[in-house]
């Protein structure tokens, strides 16, 4: 369906702006109308990521007037393999400030407004009513569902992405026009479930495709062209080339949206809400959790015992911690590995940080293997503190 424009065109076009969005100008469903209603827009992307850094560069490049960043990391080495706002001299700098800069290389007349700090129910409200649209480039379910409920209780409309090896989903969620993202997902998904891309990994140019898919339905929702994607999921298969369009209702049922809500305010903690860990992860972590400081005293007074590492093969063929062997945490879950565990010594779990390490654990705990212990912190407090020598990822 068709939607009336988001904003009330700017004044005017100066000569320099008309030279530079010509080819905007042009389009006769845009025109100078259109490009005016963008100048005046002001627009929010939450994170400066693998979303946002396309998202960011393209609504700047289209004359997006204010352009808003929440971001509370830095740049990592890690990140340039995709996060094509930032580039080498980034690394380090907060990602807040190293898109701004390339923002205004890209388009001198963008406001960029930033915000360097983690989005939370304290203060999301307060950012958000500063903004007439919201772009999601969030790679959490805590945050997803806290820009969610913000921006229907707000009345804000948003763009939504989700990346993941070779895969995308994008979509708008506008509860005054359709569903909202509990209307999609009531739930979040198990702790554990669903790997992140720093545990599963993306292809790189997987972000500039969903980004810009993105940044197309925020121009549209804009300037009150075309058929935005409310009440729409499409889902990209890169390996296939493949887009499919799935209709999604909004629900009668719907704790936040529907007709008899529930949830009527944010929620008090949205990291519980969603679950790092399972509970029954996080009761096998107490007395049953040691440092890669006391891992490394153990391995150098020749203390017994069996160090697995639960990641998946490809991360283990980048790096490893000494001595350990790969059991992914699903053959351990699932039961699969369990008969070829030992007995007589004492097994102690790693994965990349802790989280999976810890599920891991969970389930010997409830197999019957009283003793196992997980590393905090995982591979890579193994790098930081122990071996600074090895790749990180």
């Amino acid at each position: 369906m068709s939607l009336p424009p988001l904003v009330e065109p700017a004044a005017e076009l100066t000569v320099d702006e008309i030279r530079r969005y010509s080819r905007h100008l042009i389009i006769p469903d845009v025109g100078v109308t259109g490009q005016k209603r963008l100048k005046n827009s002001r627009v929010l992307c939450v994170g400066a990521g693998g979303l946002g850094a396309p998202a960011l560069m393209y609504l700047a490049a289209a004359g997006v007037g204010t352009l808003g960043i929440v971001d509370f990391d830095a740049v990592d080495e890690s990140n340039l393999q995709r996060q094509v706002i930032h580039g080498q001299s980034d690394i380090g700098r907060p990602k807040t400030e190293s898109a701004a800069a390339t923002i205004r290389e890209i388009n001198p007349y963008v406001n960029v407004v930033i915000h360097d700090t983690a989005l939370d129910r304290e203060n999301v409200r307060e950012i958000f009513s500063q903004y007439d649209l919201i772009v999601d480039g969030t790679d959490n379910f805590a945050t997803r569902y806290l820009v969610n409920d913000a921006a229907v209780l707000l009345g804000k409309p948003y763009v939504w992405g989700s990346i993941y090896r070779f895969d995308g989903q994008a979509s708008v969620f506008w509860a005054e026009h359709g569903p909202c993202y509990r209307c999609l997902y009531p739930e979040p998904p198990p702790p554990g479930m669903v790997p992140s891309c720093a545990e599963g990994g993306v292809l790189g140019v997987l972000c500039a495709s969903v980004g810009s898919i993105q940044v197309t339905e925020a121009i549209k929702l804009l300037t009150g062209i075309g058929e935005p994607l409310v009440g729409r999921l499409t889902v990209y298969d890169a390996l296939e080339m493949s887009y499919r369009t799935i209709k999604v209702r909004k629900d009668p049922n719907c704790v936040l949206c529907g007709e008899n809500p529930t949830v009527t305010d944010l929620l008090e903690d949205y990291d519980d809400f969603c679950g790092a860990v399972s509970d029954e992860a996080a009761q096998a972590v107490v007395d049953s959790t040691i440092t890669v400081t006391e891992l490394a005293d153990w391995q150098r007074s020749g203390k017994d015992f069996l160090l697995v590492d639960v990641r998946e093969p490809a991360e283990y063929e980048i790096v490893r911690i000494p001595g350990s062997v790969l059991i992914p945490k699903g053959q351990i879950l699932s039961g699969e590995a369990l008969a070829s565990l030992p007995q007589d010594k004492q097994i102690v779990l790693h994965c990349k940080s802790g989280a999976r390490s810890a599920e891991a654990l969970a389930a010997l705990k409830a197999a019957g293997f009283r003793d196992a212990v997980h590393v905090h912190g995982g591979v890579l407090a193994w790098i930081k503190q122990i071996d600074p020598s090895l790749p990180s990822y």
